[in-house]
């Protein structure tokens, strides 16, 4: 007999599957609830991200590399709110026919990220579906009272800044997919691997949140692409800016796909899934971002200036001005 004859009910799959996963504040996934005790001066940070087979990630990918991404996506959203993870939720809808070797690697995944970051499984639900698979995770963080990292903080004068490479998550979609483009069998296996590896596995900036709390003025990480994520902290703070895209870093993956077919510089800066850190800070703030960011092994690249005029983004590329007819991926 398999083991697909023999699937757990609900509550033998938790036990077996996702309570190790689950920490004090989970209780032990045995009630119907969790307990966040906050340390006396912190403020809970909440964020949540649903992922959905077909339009997030491929459905035959590997089960750990969705897990993995799956909260990932969200410590990288506390992460640039400069909070400390301290537990996340699951929500967890399985298509019929569902395989238990599938959902023991994809606990395996989620209890890699999960012990990384320091950030239990404190709860959450699993059901059954006619759909495709979906899950959505929400994640809890703490930062000391009143040192959350906004978008609309950002004044007139701050660096733009932003940590790591643009690019490699689009590209890396392109690489990974099914209907690979001309552009990538002319790249080398490392680079086509690279670019895969950075889309399936997203890298949270958490080692930097402690040193956005006290140096960024404005932060928030980079899902849907530069231009368009940028334009958004803009908005919020109701601020414009100059922007050189010559500044942006490249992996060296991503610039050889850029020159395997210059039109992917767009799409490097407009595509998403890249998960770095976009902020701002002053001139005063800025050593000391950069300092930590160096001491973490993360680039911290300054890509332009906050200017006074709101809603106006000037971007240039080689000293002359560049537009883009779509900022970001939009969802609907």
């Amino acid at each position: 007999m398999s083991r697909e004859d023999v699937r757990p009910g609900e509550f033998e799959l938790i036990a077996r599957h996702f309570a190790p996963i689950a920490g004090r504040d989970g209780l032990g996934l045995l009630d119907d609830a969790a307990l966040l005790r906050p340390a006396r001066g912190y403020e809970l940070v909440v964020t949540a991200d649903a992922l959905v087979a077909g339009v997030h990630f491929f459905p035959d990918d590997p089960a750990g590399s969705i897990a993995r991404k799956a909260l990932a996506v969200n410590l990288s959203d506390l992460a640039a709110k400069g909070a400390r993870p301290d537990g996340f939720v699951l929500t967890l809808a399985l298509p019929k026919g569902w395989a238990e070797d599938w959902l023991v690697a994809f606990a395996a995944g989620l209890a890699a990220v999960a012990g990384e970051a320091g950030c239990p499984l404190i709860g959450g639900d699993t059901v059954s579906t006619t759909g495709p698979l979906t899950l959505s995770i929400t994640a809890f963080g703490s930062v000391p009272a009143g040192r959350m990292v906004l978008r609309s903080g950002a004044k007139p004068g701050d660096l733009v800044l932003v940590t790591g490479t643009i690019g490699d998550g689009a590209l890396g979609l392109r690489a990974h997919g099914p209907d690979r483009p001309g552009w990538v069998a002319r790249l080398c296996e490392a680079d086509r691997a690279f670019l895969a590896d950075r889309y399936l596995h997203p890298q949270p900036r958490l080692a930097l949140a402690q040193a956005l709390q006290l140096h960024a003025s404005a932060a928030m990480d980079v899902s849907d692409g530069l231009v368009g994520d940028l334009g958004k902290l803009l908005a919020a703070s109701r601020v414009g800016a100059e922007i050189e895209l010559d500044a942006v870093p490249l992996s060296a993956a991503a610039r050889n796909a850029v020159m395997a077919d210059p039109a992917l510089a767009e799409l490097a800066w407009t595509g998403g899934d890249d998960y770095e850190i976009l902020c701002t800070a002053s001139e005063v703030e800025f050593p000391s971002l950069a300092a930590a960011a160096q001491a973490a092994g993360l680039g911290l690249a300054r890509i332009g200036r906050v200017t006074a005029e709101v809603g106006t983004v000037r971007y240039s590329e080689a000293g002359r001005p560049r537009s883009f007819a779509r900022g970001s991926f939009v969802h609907f």
